[in-house]
């Protein structure tokens, strides 16, 4: 059921006056043949050839105009600011002459209003204009919806005098009344209880809401309001919502970032600036979260005001771990930024942090690792929002226009226990890095220190170690850290977890990356710390080379010299080809292995590093990047 035609009518008698005829203004014919017009008024550009009479008996306006003239012959009247103009006035017209019409939804808000203009009031005769439009509208037209919503939507055009005589404000309180009893009705109708589960289901399709629709924005705004008050489902006005904005806002399309110039006119920006103005002061909390990012897209294309972007973001930052990559994923319309509007992001994961402090108040350590944050919802909620921004990471990071200032906020703004893993943030950095080549050593210093190597699984470690556009301070800190969680595989494994095991252990709980914790022999044991104490060795040398690498070529680039490039060149080579041969020896840990060493003779250690290298390879295949 919808906004059907007119089926109730309220028809006037008949009397013995011929219909008066419209004329237009180009050939003006006489009304009657038998009786001469002494009159013409003239609507809009229009004329209609009159009768005084009719008009002076019934219309207080027209007869205080014949008589302010002073004229007895008066023979032409002038009427401005008509309302509904000359259709309106031929059907008042015709109710003077006594015409047989009939009132109906469609041109009762007209007839109403020009009564209200030309004053035909009980005054001047009973059952005037008026009275009869009063009685129509309040028998049947206030009591049903889908008339009071075709009424409603006939009043286009008709201000101010609409508004004077309460029309508007009557078909917007009968509509939410109305709503609200059907409502009612239709859910006890399909109340239905099931005797198994002695649950209650109510079903009820509220037919209202695609009709709605129809509606012109202003007086949407205040039926919905009405709708709220009268206790409306606020499912139903979240619905209604989302339908509005989908049928008045199809026809606008999406600007991409090469168009300039007007593309949009304010009657779309009202639209969306009311229907998120809507959200806010009636609390509609049902609306989708994709239906959100529609409206913030909509409200940037539209370039609604900041308040009204603002309200969307807060709203989206409240369930922001329900959103889809995609979702995040909104086009710049500067034509001079990058390709996302990544700023947008920003506060929208900055409204979802405030949202967790506020959830939390206190309760999360610092750390986030205590035993009751890793069971709580917002914690929960966090590391979802921290594997979405990895992602999101990744899918803006090839662009060539991102600033890396911008790329940094996005990552420094998650605390750190949002990601128990960094291989996500390290992928993403990763392509940034291959994506903007033009990053000097300082800028990618910054970017990869915010990489906590500590957080990195085996395979990404294995990748870090080989990658050759990482500084060379963060391929140490990887190859460290893979020295000590091996380490916490063999020292570990007789504490049984986390408790006295040190950095190193305390790093494999906390990461997440599962430790294989064996027990080694008592035998054992000792030539392990040894070996262990040696590679550790191995890497402070290493520093030293490194830091006299780095004094070497801050001196050749003072100098200038040109062939300084190449020898530091050489040296870097030679450092890497250490550096490779330590992580080697790192990778050769294992309790097999080492069994195996200890069992053969000095011959075969040469096949173990054979073998050793096949192993490396397969680890630097299992993990690429590239």
């Amino acid at each position: 059921m919808g906004m059907g035609s007119d089926s109730a009518a309220f028809p006037f008698p008949s009397t013995t006056i011929t219909s008066p005829r419209f004329c237009n203004p180009i050939s003006h014919r006489r009304i009657f043949s038998d009786v001469a017009e002494d009159v013409t008024v003239s609507v809009d550009g229009q004329s209609f050839l009159l009768h005084k009479f009719p008009l002076v008996s019934q219309c207080g306006r027209v007869r205080k105009m014949v008589v302010d003239s002073k004229d007895p012959d008066l023979l032409k009247l002038e009427l401005v600011n008509v309302p509904g103009g000359a259709f309106a006035f031929e059907l008042a017209a015709k109710f003077c002459y006594g015409s047989n019409f009939e009132i109906t939804t469609a041109n009762v808000a007209h007839l109403r209003c020009v009564a209200e203009y030309l004053e035909m009031t009980e005054d001047y005769q009973e059952e005037n204009l008026i009275f009869r439009t009063e009685t129509y509208l309040n028998e049947f037209v206030l009591k049903n919806l889908d008339k009071s919503l075709e009424v409603l939507c006939k009043c286009d055009g008709l201000d101010p005098t609409v508004e004077e005589v309460g029309l508007v404000d009557r078909c917007v309180d009968a509509i939410a009344m109305n709503a609200s009893k059907e409502q009612l009705v239709s859910g006890l109708a399909h109340l239905e209880c099931h005797v198994g589960s002695g649950k209650l289901h109510m079903h009820s399709q509220d037919w209202w809401v695609e009709d709605l629709s129809a509606l012109r924005i202003d007086h949407y705004r205040r039926v919905i309001a009405a709708m709220r008050r009268t206790g409306v489902r606020p499912e139903s006005i979240g619905t209604s919502i989302t339908h509005y904005a989908q049928t008045s806002l199809k026809g606008v399309e999406r600007r991409h970032v090469w168009d300039s110039g007007p593309f949009v006119g304010d009657d779309q920006r009202m639209i969306v600036e009311t229907l998120i103005d809507l959200l806010a002061t009636e609390n509609i909390t049902t609306v989708t979260l994709s239906f959100l990012f529609g409206m913030l897209r909509m409200a940037i294309e539209v370039d609604a005001s900041l308040d009204c972007r603002i309200e969307v973001e807060k709203r989206i930052g409240l369930q922001l771990e329900m959103a889809s990559l995609d979702d995040l994923l909104i086009p710049s319309t500067q034509t001079s930024d990058s390709m996302f509007d990544v700023d947008t992001v920003h506060r929208i994961l900055v409204n979802f942090l405030q949202r967790i402090n506020e959830d939390d108040s206190g309760e999360l350590s610092p750390c986030g690792y205590d035993s009751e944050g890793l069971k709580s919802p917002s914690h929960s909620s966090i590391l979802k929002v921290g594997r979405l921004m990895d992602g999101y990471l990744a899918e803006i990071a090839p662009d060539p226009y991102l600033k890396l200032q911008k790329f940094m906020a996005l990552i420094e703004l998650l605390p750190d226990y949002a990601r128990i893993v960094d291989d996500g943030l390290y992928r993403a950095i990763d392509i940034f890095l291959k994506a903007h080549p033009s990053l000097t050593e300082s800028e990618c210093k910054k970017l990869c220190k915010l990489i906590d190597c500590q957080k990195l699984s085996q395979d990404a470690s294995s990748h870090a170690a080989q990658n050759d556009r990482l500084p060379i301070q963060m391929v140490v800190r990887v190859l460290y850290f893979e020295q000590l969680r091996l380490k916490s595989s063999f020292s570990g494994g007789g504490s049984g977890g986390c408790g006295d095991g040190g950095l190193s252990q305390r790093f494999v709980c906390n990461s997440g990356v599962p430790s294989s914790c064996v027990s080694p022999q008592r035998d054992n044991y000792a030539s392990l710390r040894r070996e262990n104490r040696e590679l550790k060795l191995e890497i402070s040398r290493m520093r030293v080379r490194l830091t006299e690498l780095e004094r070497e070529q801050g001196l050749m680039k003072q100098q200038g010299m040109r062939g300084g490039d190449g020898r530091a060149g050489e040296h870097g080579r030679a450092f890497l080809a250490s550096l490779s041969r330590g992580f080697g020896r790192i990778s050769m840990f294992g309790g097999p292995a080492a069994e195996e060493k200890r069992r053969r003779k000095k011959s075969s250690r040469s096949s173990q590093g054979s073998e050793g290298k096949k192993n490396r390879r397969r680890q630097k295949a299992s993990f690429a990047y590239d």
